[in-house]
């Protein structure tokens, strides 16, 4: 990988007239912006339809998109809808804050009435999308028919014992029964995709590179479990026998309970990690770059027994290791993947993240710890290695400005001294954080948007181990100056990237 550098935002987080950010003119508005700021990549959240708690991490499916990023605008271009009608649509009121409840409640209605006008059996491309990506979009689409057809609850909690085990002939019955809403939700994935892969194609033209993020485990509501149990650590009932999560602790003393099933090793390596494939093949297809969330879970993985309401009562197991990314490099070649293996690093981890090649991941909040005060700690920027992905935070942590003010003392003498830095106030630091690994070796260095808003934590993506109140940031227009991608520049050309 070439020096270079990019910006972290989510799809969700740009402006928009209507509610969240999507595939409008203003996502192409900002790949001109990387551009005009010297960026190569732009790095996003993962691009799956959200399910509880709105966590792109937990999806009804590991390959369908979020019908919410579908933009209005292009459906009213192709005659589908009106401008009217999508001016009309409450999806919140706050230019600054995405509203999940309100985008449920009104977004599937005006996507319902484009699907109504859209004659889209007539459409020869749309069967061609259908034929290409039948391997999941057919069992997306009917799991997601049922659930609406059963109010939304999860999988294992429809009434019908038979539709929840798959029976062949009951398939085929709800198949039958439910075929317009099956095609409905096909139509948003033919949408969905055929917006996504213009604006992918628009980046490509300017010469930015989409930096895709995948959570290394699937929902246990979604079509993935429901399509193949066998896949799982599932019982005669298809509920878990175990989940994951991270042990505890300092940060936590109860641990994380994620709540995910874990994967049946066994049987992804006798498919010859089919599905593992299929679904990598999958992300290349939409992203340049594929960074992989919890990467230690290939290693070793923690598993809570089920029903559990702590981390505290798990315990490691091992995972598939070098055989999965084996297999994946034979069936797909050399990728481009960036190994998320931050938290409690283990020597048999580092030696995995190397086996495969992937670059790692350094973060700069984590270089300042009071309980690593060795200058051999690898998060201080001059011990990167050229492998390596460098961000001053991601999206799981506070802004650079909140995580400074409430850092302990210790701490921040420890960051200013490593700056030599004893007079600058503290909310002027941003600038000075961002630079520190600009600087190092590392041959990508990623900074959210965030941190070069000089923003505090009322922009945070999100707080681990917390729902309700994560996942809604969206930036402001006024903030996305002609000064600011100067200033991006200037720091891009001086550092050389």
């Amino acid at each position: 990988m070439k020096r270079s550098s990019g910006i972290l935002l989510a799809v969700s987080s740009l402006p928009s007239e209507y509610g969240i950010g999507c595939f409008d003119r203003t996502a192409y508005e900002f790949i001109d912006n990387l551009c005009k700021a010297g960026q190569r990549y732009w790095q996003i959240l993962p691009l799956s339809q959200t399910s509880f708690g709105d966590s792109p991490y937990q999806s009804f499916s590991s390959f369908a998109g979020n019908p919410y990023f579908i933009s209005p605008d292009k459906l009213v271009q192709e005659g589908l809808l009106t401008k009217e009608e999508c001016m009309n649509a409450d999806f919140g009121g706050d230019a600054c804050c995405v509203d999940y409840k309100k985008l449920y409640e009104n977004r599937y209605p005006l996507l319902e009435k484009a699907f109504s006008r859209s004659c889209i059996l007539n459409k020869a491309d749309f069967h061609e999308f259908c034929e290409k990506h039948s391997y999941w979009l057919d069992d997306y689409a009917l799991f997601m028919a049922i659930k609406d057809y059963y109010g939304g609850i999860p999988w294992n909690e429809w009434a019908d014992r038979d539709i929840r085990m798959r029976k062949p002939e009951t398939v085929k019955i709800y198949s039958d029964k439910l075929a317009d809403k099956i095609l409905f939700y096909k139509f948003l994935q033919f949408h969905f995709y055929k917006q996504w892969n213009e604006l992918k194609c628009y980046a490509v033209h300017q010469g930015i590179e989409i930096i895709g993020d995948i959570p290394i485990y699937t929902a246990y509501d979604s079509a993935d479990v429901w399509s193949n149990p066998q896949l799982f650590q599932l019982d005669e009932n298809y509920l878990p026998i175990a989940v994951a999560g991270c042990p505890p602790d300092g940060f936590s003393a109860d641990g994380q309970l994620w709540g995910n099933p874990l994967y049946d090793w066994e049987k992804h390596d006798e498919t010859g990690y089919k599905w593992w494939i299929s679904r990598l093949a999958h992300c290349f297809d939409i992203y340049d770059v594929v960074r992989i969330d919890h990467f230690r879970g290939f290693d070793e993985y923690y598993s809570i027994p089920y029903g559990e309401s702590t981390a505290k009562n798990g315990h490691w197991e091992k995972g598939a290791g070098i055989r999965l990314f084996k297999a994946v490099e034979q069936a797909l070649g050399k990728k481009q993947i960036i190994a998320e293996d931050l938290g409690f690093v283990t020597d048999s981890v580092r030696q995995l993240v190397k086996d495969c090649g992937f670059p790692n991941m350094k973060v700069l909040q984590f270089a300042f710890d009071s309980r690593d005060t060795g200058s051999a700690n690898d998060y201080l920027p001059h011990n990167y290695t050229e492998n390596c992905v460098a961000y001053t935070g991601t999206h799981d942590n506070q802004t650079v400005l909140s995580w400074f003010q409430t850092i302990s003392d210790a701490e921040r003498k420890m960051a200013r001294d490593y700056l030599c830095d004893y007079y600058t106030p503290d909310s002027q630091l941003n600038r000075a954080f961002i630079s520190l690994i600009m600087r190092s070796k590392a041959d990508i260095c990623i900074i959210p948007l965030q941190d070069w808003l000089e923003l505090d934590d009322s922009a945070r993506m999100n707080t681990p181990s917390t729902v309700g109140e994560n996942w809604k940031w969206r930036v402001d227009r006024k903030d996305l100056t002609d000064k600011l991608w100067k200033e991006i520049y200037n720091m891009t050309r001086i550092y050389g990237r």
